[in-house]
């Protein structure tokens, strides 16, 4: 297990956050994270946010009937568009989006990763063609901090370089070079920022510093050994939490576990670890079983969108025939506020006839499904019964009995 550098505060001498682990089963850990907007249970789940909307799903809805603490917005899609003037003259992403509870921003180095062909790497940062009206753009590790900044993020990311999951050594050793050399120039420019005022989100709340967090990025893609220099260079220089990047982006499952299961127990146990961009409800609850804290993924969003529904008794695709006359809810083990009202059959014919509440409908329960597991793995893991939820959680998806 690593040590790591005392984390610069970049205004004070008290922490961005606080964690705390309060319970233990195997690798699995439930703790309380506790930002400058409010405290949040790990592990957690974060719906994805990217543009300033979970799409889908009104915020009155992931505040009352889904609780949600911690919602995730993305550095690169708000920088295009609205712009960050905009964002800054309204006060901040929460206030431009009516959102006041915990916020995570990603750097943007996924996205300009994914771009392909459209960006262009060099030591300074990316340079790339932006999706949205194809002028030429440059986005590097000050100015990701910059953005992230003017957003007020409570939780921001360091600008990184993704390598592709079957990426051979000698190009993920490049790349896992570059990104730390990138992890610094974040981590000292950041700092810079916070003491001079630049963050937008700046709340003093007592015991911490009112101040952003900031969290290290480790590399590597599939080669463990590549895995073990990044996250022992990425802790060398101090960060807030420490997130598992370019997982879920080409390779095998069994390898992504082989990553998490070497990488995660690794990591400072006094820092919350974020797993980022996974995964099904399944890959999160073995994620917890090796270590990890925090999530975000698309698909509860995603799938809704498209007539796919996660239950625990694994997914269920709303336009089948056979539910033409089910007037069962999505599951019948769900209490979330879709289950409680409405039968598959009249969402399988808001779907058919191109409704927007079908996706408004799924979208919900999807991600009530995913934060109630998050609360049922929560409380096993409190009680000493985690193994025996992960194998009957496990059981009941890969039945499949709908």
């Amino acid at each position: 297990m690593l040590t790591e550098n005392k984390v610069s505060s970049g205004s004070s001498d008290k922490s961005a956050l606080r964690f705390e682990i309060v319970a233990q089963d195997g690798e699995a850990r439930a703790g309380l994270l506790t930002t400058r907007r409010g405290a949040i249970e790990t592990p957690v789940f974060m719906p994805v946010g990217t543009a300033g909307t979970v799409k889908g799903i009104r915020f009155e809805e992931l505040e009352s009937d889904l609780d949600a603490k911690i919602i995730l917005g993305n550095t690169y899609h708000l920088w295009l568009r609205p712009g960050v003037e905009t964002i800054k003259a309204a006060g901040g992403l929460h206030r431009f989006i009516g959102w006041d509870r915990a916020l995570l921003t990603d750097s943007g180095g996924f996205q300009v990763w994914s771009l392909g062909a459209l960006r262009k790497i060099t030591e300074e940062g990316t340079e790339f063609r932006s999706h949205v009206d194809g002028s030429l753009r440059f986005l590097s590790p000050e100015i990701s901090m910059e953005v992230q900044a003017a957003l007020g993020s409570d939780i921001a990311m360091v600008f990184d370089e993704c390598a592709p999951g079957k990426a051979s050594p000698e190009e993920t050793a490049k790349s896992v070079a570059l990104t730390v050399r990138w992890a610094s120039r974040s981590r000292a420019h950041f700092d810079r920022l916070q003491r001079s005022g630049a963050d937008t989100g700046c709340r003093f709340v007592d015991g911490l510093s009112g101040a952003q967090a900031l969290f290290g990025i480790v590399q590597g893609a599939a080669h463990l050994d590549l895995r073990r220099a990044s996250l022992e260079q990425t802790v060398g220089i101090g960060f807030d939490g420490y997130a598992i990047g370019g997982l879920s982006v080409g390779e095998e499952k069994s390898v992504m576990f082989d990553v998490i299961s070497e990488i995660a127990p690794l990591m400072p146990t006094v820092r919350p670890r974020y797993l980022m961009g996974v995964g099904t409800p399944e890959d999160l609850v073995e994620a917890v079983a090796r270590g990890v804290d925090m999530f975000d993924c698309v698909l509860p969003t995603r799938n809704g969108r498209t007539g796919q529904a996660f239950t625990s008794r694994g997914k269920l695709n709303i336009k089948n025939a056979r539910w033409s006359k089910d007037f069962r809810p999505l599951d019948e083990a769900c209490v979330c506020s879709v289950c409680s009202r409405h039968s598959r059959a009249y969402l399988r014919h808001l779907y058919l006839g191109g409704e927007i509440l079908a996706s408004v409908l799924l979208t919900h329960h999807n991600l009530a499904f995913f934060l109630d597991t998050m609360r049922g793995v929560r409380q096993s893991i409190r009680s000493g019964d985690f193994p025996k939820f992960r194998r009957t959680f496990t059981e009941q998806l890969r039945a499949n009995g709908e």
